[in-house]
């Protein structure tokens, strides 16, 4: 795309251009919109922004911002949780042919999450994505070949079959999909549709890392923060560290605890508040939380009851429960 005197569009252009379209109604440019306010694409993360332009592009009829509504109420982000909620969003979505929210309906009838417990309404579902996923990841879509072998391996709408579930997990996995890397991990540590082989499994695991995979970067954050480190090795840390510097938020707030508390590695506040700061200032609120606490108690960084405040503020707005406690309390520090 080209500006008037024919340059390339700035992505403050765009963006300006978006925000106008957006404001006159156009569902897609809302719905962008809320995407950007959801994955810090070059801003800081506004989850309340991005329900409300989720809202006004769903309540247009866009079936991919339904699907974001509905996983916004489901996962308590920008908005209260409200399993029910989910549903009717996620419902509304699936109805207009999107697999993903007919994935996530079949997921809440099989448990009865916000819905009344229904496994024949769930099969029915998973039966109507499994065609989309299918004929989607024989295009060669990484997303869709990393769902086609999760219904595979779970068997939901298709009969279950391990060695196909691995076949298109490593499919994902060579285009990128850290989901599916961590997947072909735990299958092969489990001998599930491939022959049961510890070393593969590290492999696969260190990769679902360095892919940015926030399941696999919270098990090691766990791992290490639990002392079970005999579980894994450094080289996990490594990965973990080139996640972070690749601005994986997730990493960077476990790096944070790790040098904070001295889990895995020697204890140095100083690292802890930077890398807290790199994931505070992209807009993620635990990571607000938790250099404001840094600033209250002046751990790595000169103690400050105003910084400490503000960042409290920060994730405050955005739901973060331990930031309002402290807030509410009046309480910037923890008591002896």
């Amino acid at each position: 795309m080209k500006n008037e005197a024919g340059s390339p569009k700035t992505l403050a252009e765009i963006f300006d251009e978006t925000f106008i379209a957006a404001e006159q109604g156009n569902a897609d440019a809302q719905f962008s919109l809320g995407e950007v306010c959801m994955n810090n694409r070059g801003m800081v993360r506004n989850d309340a922004q991005a329900v409300g332009w989720f809202r006004k592009a769903a309540e247009q009829g866009h079936a991919e911002a339904q699907f974001y509504l509905g996983w916004m109420y489901d996962n308590g982000r920008g908005v209260e949780k409200d399993e029910t909620q989910a549903a009717v969003w996620y419902h509304k979505a699936a109805e207009l042919g999107h697999a993903e929210a007919q994935i996530e309906l079949g997921l809440m009838y099989n448990a009865g999450r916000g819905v009344a417990k229904d496994h024949a309404q769930a099969e029915d579902w998973y039966r109507k994505a499994v065609g989309w996923y299918r004929a989607t990841a024989e295009q060669g879509d990484a997303d869709a070949q990393y769902m086609l072998g999760w219904l595979y391996q779970w068997g939901h709408g298709i009969e279950q079959d391990y060695v196909q579930a691995a076949a298109w997990y490593c499919k994902a996995s060579e285009q990128g999909n850290g989901d599916a890397s961590l997947q072909l991990s735990l299958m092969y540590e489990n001998g599930l549709g491939v022959e049961e082989d510890e070393e593969q499994a590290a492999v696969w695991f260190r990769k679902a890392i360095e892919q940015g995979c926030d399941d696999a970067i919270n098990y090691i954050g766990g791992v290490y923060a639990n002392e079970w480190r005999d579980r894994r090795g450094d080289e996990e840390v490594a990965c973990l560290h080139k996640a972070a510097e690749q601005g994986n938020e997730i990493a960077q707030i476990w790096l944070g605890d790790m040098y904070a508390e001295s889990h895995g590695v020697e204890k140095d506040e100083v690292q802890a508040v930077a890398w807290y700061r790199r994931a505070a200032e992209r807009g993620h609120p635990d990571a607000q939380f938790n250099l404001g606490k840094m600033y209250a108690e002046g751990r790595g960084v000169a103690k400050d009851e105003v910084q400490a405040t503000e960042w409290f503020r920060k994730a405050a707005a955005q739901g973060q429960a331990d930031a309002q406690e402290a807030l509410r309390t009046g309480s910037s520090q923890e008591q002896p």
